[in-house]
């Protein structure tokens, strides 16, 4: 049926259904990325609770992946991708599902005995604050809320596996050799954007109260600079589950097979001649038994690890991707700490700088490649340029940032001596030794509460209760006279350095991104047609084993080692109050350095690897381009390959 008749017959319609799904079930993931600290204040999680609930996904998508992979060949791989696609749906229900099933978030509410002043010094007043809950919920409720948000991620990581699998593998059986690289950059970079569009939206969303629906804004006094406040985080996940549900349905009218996009008539004859060299036909995968099929899996597992340009090429997209995590998920933070941004302007400002800069970046790499017709010697060298040019804009990142400001009391020398807040100034407030509420006073010093810069009185905001200034400051001495100090950090004077900062980081964002649909056609075009599949099941697994799992763990090992002052919640570190800045930016530009150096010397392998192989051709032959090469690289005599499938199929 003609594809403008019927859009299920059109290849172009699947890579828009295709990138729609990519879009949605990475957004889903990078809105549990952004609320996770919601979510482990809402629950009372533990740090080690909550970074197991953030990385459970990808227990259920590591163990699948390379066996789902390797069926690609035997299944309707549009209506697999479908039921992967609805299991994601129920995944996002089931993450948001605690907060119907579970009652309303119970929130600290101690206030001193006199008054409403919230932590200010009253020498002779004692504060009704009960002793710190290690539960904040009770046993079984905590209990329940973790199970629904393991078992959600959990369905998350299975339903992907189909959905990362089959995709690409579909489509570039189906595409020209010439239009396959845009189509996987037009997908990747749709992928890209899921981040871009959770961040923005989970910053809109938890600027609404948690519980909204269930009580009034007025009866909790909160406001959204309260350390106390927790969002409406369950609100992106039912927004997602519901576009997964909505983008899942095409995929069950495609059918198992599409039109063959027209070749290069002259490329086809090729290939075709290139086969009547085998004297028996090839034994294809899908028509083995199930037991063959199985039996053959050692043997094409051992090919593909085996292939160089394979392994290289796996190894180049897991550094890319590990360094496009760190930055995905931590950019904020860093942006936050680092120029003391609020947390919802450092999460717009990361999603709209820096995200939007990769997606370009992987979606111009398809382009170059079928607008100049690069080969693949010639896409490596692309790659190598590209990554250079990275290196040499994510360098002047390590000095474009801002020193640690001085917090009295805070040892930012990092000498291990103990943090001294109490002072002759402050020592009658009995000030709360877990006080978190920084006030900038008038001499420029910032302390960790009102409270230990003595402040006695407070104004508020004409017609509210949002104060605007706290009075009366033991601690601050203006002109022989009791200062004042205002809510916040003290603003920094090195604001100028941001803007330079995020165009340095966009620019080396969109070179490394460049290099990213090159060398993934790398891999589609050095395994057999029927391993397509399987290679890309075993580059995901990989990603998850080497990028996915680990990179979290080593940026909070490196990133966590320069806090200068942590939040403790039963005797256990919650989050960082204040960091080394130098030291905290050195170790997050230090990590990315290190990712980009590594992706480098991969990419010069690859580049080695095709000139060796060029030069050991005995004859000159016609260049062989990126778009139009042959799915099968005959790297072993294709008499051996048939011989070895026979003795599988007994």
């Amino acid at each position: 049926m003609d594809s403008s008749v019927c859009p299920f017959s059109s290849l172009q319609f699947f890579v828009a259904c295709l990138s729609l799904l990519q879009l949605t079930q990475l957004m889903i993931s990078s809105l549990m990325k952004a609320s996770i600290s919601s979510i482990e204040k809402r629950f009372g999680f533990s740090h080690q609770t909550s970074g197991l609930v953030g990385s459970f996904n990808e227990v259920g998508n590591t163990l699948l992946i390379i066996f789902v992979s390797y069926f690609g060949s035997r299944v309707h791989r549009p209506r697999v991708i479908g039921c992967g696609a609805m299991l994601v749906s129920v995944a996002a229900f089931i993450i948001a599902l605690p907060q119907f099933v579970l009652g309303i978030y119970e929130f600290d509410r101690s206030v001193p005995e006199k008054s409403n002043l919230t932590d200010v010094c009253l020498p002779d007043q004692k504060t009704r604050s009960k002793p710190q809950q290690c539960t904040v919920l009770g046993a079984d409720e905590s209990q329940l809320a973790l199970f629904l948000l393991l078992l959600g991620q959990g369905l998350l990581g299975i339903g992907t596996v189909p959905i990362q699998s089959f995709g690409i593998s579909y489509i570039d059986d189906f595409a020209s050799r010439r239009n396959s690289p845009v189509y996987v950059g037009i997908i990747y970079a749709a992928t890209a954007i899921g981040p871009t569009i959770a961040f923005p939206m989970m910053s809109f969303m938890l600027q609404i109260y948690v519980d909204a629906s269930k009580v009034s804004i007025v009866e909790i006094q909160l406001t959204t600079k309260d350390p106390r406040w927790v969002g409406a985080w369950w609100l992106g996940f039912l927004f997602a589950s519901a576009l997964a549900a909505i983008s899942a349905i095409p995929y069950f009218f495609f059918p198992r097979e599409l039109p063959k996009e027209k070749e290069d008539p002259l490329k086809v004859i090729q290939e075709l001649c290139e086969r009547d060299l085998v004297d028996e036909p090839r034994v294809k995968l899908e028509d083995l038994t199930l037991r063959n099929f199985i039996k053959m899996f050692p043997k094409v597992l051992t090919r593909n690890f085996k292939n160089p340009f394979l392994i290289m090429a796996m190894l180049t997209i897991i550094n890319y991707v590990a360094m496009v995590i760190i930055l995905a998920n931590f950019l904020a933070k860093f942006l936050e700490a680092q120029f003391t941004l609020v947390a919802s302007d450092a999460i717009i400002i990361a999603g709209s700088s820096f995200l939007p800069m990769v997606t370009l970046g992987i979606l111009l790499g398809g382009v170059i490649i079928k607008k100049f017709q690069l080969t693949l010697q010639q896409s490596s060298l692309l790659c190598i340029g590209s990554m250079s040019l990275c290196l040499f804009f994510s360098f002047p990142l390590l000095f474009l940032g801002c020193s640690t400001h001085p917090v009295a009391g805070l040892d930012s020398s990092r000498s291990g001596g103990p943090m001294i807040f109490v002072f002759d100034c402050n020592r009658r407030c009995s000030c709360s030794s877990s006080a978190f509420n920084p006030v900038c006073g008038q001499n420029k010093i910032e302390y960790i509460s009102p409270c230990y810069a003595g402040c006695s009185d407070l104004q508020y905001e004409e017609g509210t209760r949002v104060v605007s200034n706290y009075t009366k400051c033991s601690c601050i001495v203006v002109k022989a006279a009791l200062g004042s100090a205002v809510p916040g950090n003290c603003s920094r004077d090195c604001s100028t350095h941001l803007m330079p900062f995020l165009l340095f980081c966009c620019l080396a964002g969109f070179l490394a991104s460049l290099a990213f649909t090159p060398t993934f056609m790398c891999i589609l075009r050095n395994v057999k047609a029927e391993d397509k599949s399987f290679a890309i099941g075993i580059q995901y697994l990989f990603l998850r084993l080497w990028a996915f799992v680990p990179t979290p763990v080593l940026y909070g090992i490196i990133v966590n080692a320069t806090c200068l002052l942590w939040e403790r919640k039963c005797q256990r570190k919650i989050a960082c109050r204040y960091y080394d800045n130098t030291a905290f930016r050195y170790s997050f530009i230090g990590i990315q350095l290190g990712y980009q150096v590594c992706s480098f010397l991969c990419l010069v392998v690859i580049y080695y690897l095709y000139q060796k192989e060029n030069k050991s051709q005995e004859e000159p032959m016609e260049e062989i381009y990126l778009d139009e090469v042959p799915e099968q690289r005959p790297e072993a005599p294709q008499a051996q390959e048939e011989t070895e499938t026979r003795e599988a199929t007994g």
